[in-house]
């Protein structure tokens, strides 16, 4: 498609504000060999201005987008569902990977988050290697398994 984004080579972006959760995907994503940047956005604000090149990330090339994002909902300052909904409503961005990966079991937050376009949606197991197992098998699937955009 001419005029298309292209996906950042190995670039992930985390929205989620738990650093303990932040530090278990990575180490989960490292042990696996999944060694892809993963840039951390700490809230729902951050990941937008990551997106659309605002605020501390003005002048960053927007031409480069992730080629996953991991989004939690429980977020500071904008929620994940309202993040979601304005990453499918622009053009640059309504068609980049989008899975939900949060502690919410509520059925309304699931109906919602697909509702507005996620592509996938998982609970966040509470067990520590079981999380590190989701993680890990959502690595696999997003960074390697799936196809993507061609550039």
């Amino acid at each position: 498609m001419v005029g298309s984004p292209m996906l950042a080579d190995e670039t992930i972006l985390l929205v989620e504000d738990n650093p303990d959760d932040v530090l278990l995907t990575r180490r989960a994503l490292k042990k696996n060999n999944i060694c892809n940047e993963v840039v951390v956005a700490q809230d729902g604000a951050e990941a937008l201005d990551y997106l659309f090149g605002m605020g501390s990330y003005e002048g960053r090339n927007l031409d480069a987008m992730p080629q996953v994002i991991l989004l939690d909902l429980d977020l500071p300052k904008i929620d994940g569902l309202e993040v979601l909904r304005r990453i499918r409503s622009d053009e640059r961005t309504r068609l980049l990977p989008t899975v939900i990966l949060t502690s919410s079991e509520e059925q309304e937050d699931l109906v919602e988050g697909y509702g507005l376009g996620a592509n996938s949606y998982v609970s966040k197991p509470v067990d520590i290697d079981q999380f590190r197992i989701a993680v890990r098998d959502l690595g696999m699937y997003w960074m390697v398994l799936n196809e993507t955009l061609q550039r």
